[in-house]
């Protein structure tokens, strides 16, 4: 039985392309050898693409190695969070650092910042610069099969104190020990548009100074429950509290 999503209907792929322009758009590169040699696809048949602003049903009017060349058909909705996502995550073993990348952008993080805690292992920071090109990657792959209007953006990796200091919105910082619920706190009438920033620690937790410093710079102690999670089953499971918590106020591009 071919893959069905929960909504019950068969979804388009989605491609990102980089501008519309007259009704054609042109994919490039590797994404445009995918489509030719992995997809085989051919003149006329259908997917959507995205720009980054707006999507569309397109058909493919030309499909040769490295090229692929779409005619817009219609525009195509998009239900975008009304709430702007930062995950600062500590940086972890990069197989599982990787899944969390693919997941939350599934579930519409705007923006990832990978964060070199006290407790992060060693060497993590400096490794994590050759990455950059891989998890751009999977973030617009998974941005892609989710349909999303564009991918988020991977920063650079920092130390945390330039990730306390650095940001708008309010912070929420997940904390293992005692605290109050993050979907509690969320509770109190969400704005839309309004910028959430996410803090998850490494797996050994946050240092007593890294605590003081993120309370010095505005950032609330918030729990997911009486369960310990690893670092990246947090990170997922507070950005799906977050977008569910706006769900409301969703809108439609």
């Amino acid at each position: 039985m071919p893959y069905q999503p929960y909504n019950g209907c068969l979804a388009r792929r989605r491609f990102f392309v980089d501008a519309v322009r007259g009704g054609v758009a042109e994919l490039a590169g590797d994404a445009a050898r995918h489509l030719t040699r992995v997809l085989r696809v051919e003149p006329g048949q259908r997917y959507e693409i995205s720009d980054g602003h707006a999507a569309w049903l397109a058909e493919i009017a030309e499909a040769r190695g490295p090229r692929v060349v779409f005619r817009v058909v219609e525009p195509v909705e998009t239900a975008e969070l009304a709430v702007r996502i930062t995950l600062c995550a500590a940086l972890i073993k990069f197989d599982r650092l990787e899944w969390m990348i693919e997941k939350t952008t599934e579930l519409g993080v705007e923006r990832i910042q990978p964060v070199e805690a006290a407790r992060s292992e060693k060497g993590l920071l400096e490794a994590s610069a050759k990455r950059a090109e891989r998890w751009a990657r999977i973030a617009r792959e998974a941005a892609e099969q989710s349909r999303r209007l564009r991918a988020p953006e991977i920063l650079p990796a920092v130390r945390l104190p330039a990730c306390l200091a650095a940001g708008t919105g309010i912070g929420y910082r997940l904390e293992e020990d005692a605290a109050p619920p993050l979907v509690r706190m969320l509770a109190e009438a969400p704005e839309a548009g309004r910028e959430v920033r996410l803090l998850v620690g490494p797996e050994g937790g946050w240092t007593e100074e890294e605590r003081e410093a993120a309370a010095r710079a505005g950032w609330l102690p918030a729990s997911l429950g009486p369960r310990v999670l690893r670092a990246e089953t947090a990170a997922i499971a507070a950005v799906a509290v977050v977008a569910s918590a706006f769900a409301s106020l969703q809108s439609v591009q």
